[in-house]
């Protein structure tokens, strides 16, 4: 973490990318060592969105191309984790891609949405807003 904040905004870039997919970072932590540091809070928080979404966007091709043998063996996205997601996704739709930065759930949704064909654009646009507000919620707290 500390090499990431020495780096500045590049490195909450890389831990939000990092977040997103399957390493466990906390990139909220590093945005908010950032902002006390004096970061510009919108570009802080338009860097972490834009690297969290792209680690979404990541799993989303994984799911994709690489289907659930990818998903479950490779990732180790736990049967059980992936049933869950898509479940949700069976239930509320695509609309529950605006919960993809909920901690557990939303690695596997990501991943679920590509699996099973969520219109791209759609996914890239509910993805985005719900962790553009998250970001926006962090920053709002701590600047």
């Amino acid at each position: 973490m500390e090499t990431l904040i020495q780096i500045g905004l590049p490195g909450l870039f890389l831990a939000s990318f990092l977040a997103a997919t399957v390493l466990p970072m906390s990139s909220e932590v590093l945005l908010g060592l950032l902002l006390a540091n004096g970061s510009d809070p919108l570009l802080t928080m338009a860097v972490a969105t834009s690297g969290n979404v792209l680690g979404s966007v990541v799993n989303y091709g994984l799911g994709l191309w690489g289907s659930t043998f990818l998903v479950k063996k490779v990732i180790r996205i736990s049967e059980k984790e992936f049933a869950g997601a898509a479940d949700r996704l069976n239930r509320f739709g695509a609309v529950s891609l605006l919960f993809a930065w909920v901690p557990v759930i939303g690695d596997p949704l990501t991943f679920a949405a590509g699996v099973m064909r969520i219109n791209f654009i759609l996914f890239l646009v509910l993805v985005t807003a719900g962790k553009a507000l998250r970001y926006l919620a962090i920053t709002l707290a701590l600047a």
